[in-house]
C-alpha cells in the first residue's frame, strides 16, 4: 500500500498545489525558511538511508552511462534554462528561478519515475548521487554563469546552502544505515512516501505564499516549465543515444536529465535571492510540471519495452 500510494506522487502534487491555491492560509505558518530546510534536509537524509559505501565504491567506477548522464545532466539543463529564459524574455525574478531549476541535480523522484518506466533504476540512483554530490560546486558556478549577467548572485551562499541542505543530511543518512541498520529498516518501508510528501509540501507552501502570483502568470510559468522538462526528457535520451547508451539507458538518462530537485530550487531561491519574492514560484510549478511529465513518459515507455526486454519477457513467459 505504502509503494502505490508513493506511485501516486503526480496526484499529491496536484492536490497539494490546488488546496494551496484554494485555502493558502492553510500552509501560511510553514511559509518560513527553517521549516523549508528542515523538510527538504529530511528528503535528502530519506535519500542517504538508501546508500551503502558500496554505492559510492561503484561511482568511483564510474560507468560509460553514468558519465553520459553527468554530462547531459549540467550542460543541456543550464543551457536550456538560459536559452527558454530569454527566448520568452522572462522577468529577472522568473528568470532566475527558472535557472536555478536548470542548475540543480536529478531529483530522487526520478528513481520512482525510472522505476516505473521499468527502465534502470540502479543506474538512477547512482546518476542521481552523482549530480547531488556535485551539486555542491557545479550549482553556484552554473547559476553564476549563467544568471549573473540578470542579478548579482552570491555562489559563496549558495554553495552553503547546498551543502547544509544536501551533502550533509545524505552523509548522515550513509553513516545510519551503516552504523544503525536495525532503525533503517524500520524507517525505510516509510521513507520514501514521506519524501514524496515532503515535495508536495514544499510546494504547496510556495504555491500558497504567491497564490494571486501563480494564478496571474500561470500561462507563462506552465509554458517555461513544460520547455524546460519536455526538452530535458527529449535532449537527455538522444544525447545519450548519441553517445552510444541503449535505449534501455537512454531512458534512464532521460527521465535523469528532464527531472530536476526542484525542492532544492526553492530552498536556494528563497535563502539566495530574498529580494526576489517570485523567483522560488518557478522551482514549484517546476516540480508539478516535471512530476507530470515524466509519469506520462513512464507510462508509455512501461508499454513499450525496449527490444531486448521485451525478448527477456517473451522468454520467462515460455
Amino acid at each position: 500500500m505504502l509503494q502505490q500510494l508513493t506511485l501516486l506522487f503526480p496526484l499529491w502534487a496536484i492536490v497539494a498545489s490546488a488546496m494551496a491555491l484554494c485555502w493558502p492560509h492553510w500552509f501560511a505558518p510553514l511559509n518560513q525558511g527553517s521549516i523549508m530546510v528542515s523538510m527538504l534536509a529530511f528528503i535528502m537524509l530519506c535519500m542517504g538511508l538508501t546508500l551503502t559505501f558500496d554505492d559510492f565504491r561503484r561511482i568511483m567506477r564510474i560507468p560509460k552511462a553514468v558519465v553520459i548522464g553527468f554530462v547531459a545532466q549540467y550542460s543541456i539543463m543550464p543551457l536550456l534554462a538560459w536559452g527558454i529564459a530569454s527566448a520568452l524574455n522572462l522577468p529577472p525574478h522568473f528568470a532566475i528561478g527558472l535557472i536555478l531549476v536548470g542548475c540543480c541535480p536529478g531529483g530522487t523522484a526520478s528513481n520512482l519515475v525510472t522505476y516505473i518506466a521499468k527502465a534502470d533504476v540502479a543506474l538512477s540512483v547512482l546518476m542521481t548521487v552523482c549530480s547531488t554530490l556535485a551539486a555542491v560546486i557545479f550549482t553556484p558556478l552554473l547559476t553564476h554563469l549563467f544568471a549573473g549577467a540578470l542579478v548579482p548572485v552570491d555562489s559563496w551562499m549558495l554553495f552553503q546552502q547546498t551543502l547544509q541542505v544536501v551533502i550533509i543530511p545524505i552523509i548522515l543518512g550513509v553513516l545510519l544505515n551503516r552504523w544503525a541498520p536495525q532503525l533503517v529498516q524500520r524507517v525505510m518501508p516509510v521513507a520514501p512516501l514521506l519524501s514524496v510528501l515532503g515535495v508536495c509540501v514544499i510546494c504547496a507552501v510556495v504555491f500558497a505564499a504567491h497564490a494571486v502570483s501563480i494564478l496571474n502568470h500561470g500561462a507563462e510559468l506552465i509554458l517555461a516549465a513544460v520547455l524546460l522538462h519536455g526538452g530535458g526528457f527529449l535532449l537527455g535520451y538522444y544525447f545519450a543515444r548519441a553517445a552510444g547508451c541503449s535505449s534501455h539507458s537512454a531512458r534512464t538518462i532521460s527521465v535523469e536529465v528532464g527531472m530536476q530537485n526542484s525542492g532544492l530550487a526553492i530552498v536556494l531561491a528563497k535563502q539566495a535571492f530574498p529580494l526576489l519574492l517570485l523567483a522560488p514560484v518557478v522551482g514549484a510549478v517546476s516540480a508539478v510540471t516535471h512530476s507530470l511529465l515524466g509519469s506520462m513518459l513512464a507510462v508509455l515507455w512501461r508499454t513499450r519495452l525496449p527490444k531486448h526486454q521485451m525478448v527477456d519477457t517473451t522468454a520467462q513467459s515460455l
